[in-house]
């Protein structure tokens, strides 16, 4: 994967802050708008849920999901062209007994500072989805498939 790529990909990541989390609900798919927080090296991407919330019953029942995170549409005349990628992982919950839920924390709410106060209330959770691959596609014949290594190199690619 060339650099020009991986930077896009980064841009993306660390540009947008809301994304579309698909989880299985009763073996099918259920998507919801989720707002996110990717830690460094893309080795987690942070979510902040509700227990409340049938997204969050589903990832506890089964924890498979995947993040959609898209470029925001400008108007263009094609908006296939807008760049995208779907994070597909798992989501565990960080504890708040964790030894890493204070950082995660942190991270989180240094992209999202408005929840600070989701954070006194006791349905809300941390999670972390830890990817397992990526699918990136940048617009007309720019579409890749994306190991973590892969993913990860784009974290560092300046």
């Amino acid at each position: 994967m060339k650099p020009d790529e991986l930077r896009l990909i980064a841009a993306l990541l660390l540009s947008e802050r809301v994304a579309a989390l698909g989880t299985l609900r009763n073996g099918g798919p259920f998507t919801s708008l989720v707002a996110f927080a990717p830690e460094a090296g893309f080795n987690g991407f942070l979510l902040h849920l509700s227990s409340l919330s049938p997204h969050t019953q589903q990832l506890t029942a089964d924890p498979r999901a995947a993040l959609l995170i898209a470029e925001r549409d400008d108007s263009r005349d094609d908006p296939q062209t807008l760049a995208r990628i779907t994070i597909l992982g798992t989501a565990v919950q960080i504890l708040p007994t964790a030894p890493d839920h204070a950082a995660a924390k942190a991270i989180y709410l240094a992209r999202l500072p408005a929840a600070a106060m989701l954070f006194d209330f006791a349905d809300f959770s941390l999670f972390r989805l830890i990817p397992c691959e990526a699918r990136y596609v940048g617009g007309f014949a720019r579409a890749f498939t994306l190991s973590v290594e892969q993913l990860q190199q784009a974290a560092v690619t300046k």
